[in-house]
């Protein structure tokens, strides 16, 4: 069974029925606290929990070159409402806020990276066109459909833990909420995150 996220009004877990759904206001504000992770690195481990991966742990970096503004955010949710996941896929593509790495490899753009206060955390939102293999284009398969990626993480001092969705299908419902469905069985685990770099951090 595929997990789902629900993306809205403010942040909170649900589990009911083994779908797993998270809510998050799509007009964030980066304010205070959240802004100083502009120039940051953010590292940890991603553990995966199914899949084709499952059990298996890759090192996990975002490099934070700058934040994504309330104003990207909304062009992105008015792509979404407009034209589907395609037309904000579009959207994103023409953004670059850094760079998120799995594994050892050089990584890919992190086209969106959202940042704003939680309760006494600070959350960290990525949303990124993931890279499609030749096998999925050539052969049409499922996972082709899931076009982005996207990470959640939420940080206290310089210490955090999150979840990661590799391949991820972004759908409107209710006119402003953002479903993310994950085409694995579970998002894997980022876990002993560390924000390194730049000076005093006050969140």
């Amino acid at each position: 069974m595929m997990s789902r996220f629900v993306l809205k009004g403010s942040a909170s877990y649900l589990l009911c029925c083994a779908l797993l759904m998270f809510i998050f206001q799509p007009t964030s504000e980066v304010r205070g606290q959240a802004s100083d992770l502009t120039g940051r690195t953010i590292t940890g481990t991603v553990y995966f929990i199914g899949g084709t991966r499952a059990g298996r742990s890759l090192p996990f970096t975002l490099i934070i070159k700058r934040l994504t503004s309330s104003d990207e955010v909304q062009q992105l949710n008015a792509a979404l409402q407009s034209g589907g996941q395609d037309n904000m896929l579009k959207a994103l593509s023409k953004m670059d806020a850094g760079r998120i790495q799995i594994g050892t490899g050089v990584g890919v753009t992190a086209n969106a990276i959202i940042a704003s206060p939680y309760e006494d955390r600070t959350r960290v939102t990525v949303l990124y066109e993931r890279n499609l293999r030749f096998a999925e284009l050539r052969y049409g398969t499922r996972s082709a459909d899931y076009k982005f990626g996207y990470a959640e993480s939420y940080l206290k001092g310089d210490e955090g833990q999150g979840m990661l969705i590799p391949a991820a299908k972004v759908r409107l419902k209710e006119g402003n909420t953002w479903e993310v469905e994950d085409f694995g069985t579970f998002p894997a685990k980022l876990i002993g995150l560390r924000v390194r770099g730049g000076g005093k951090r006050r969140y």
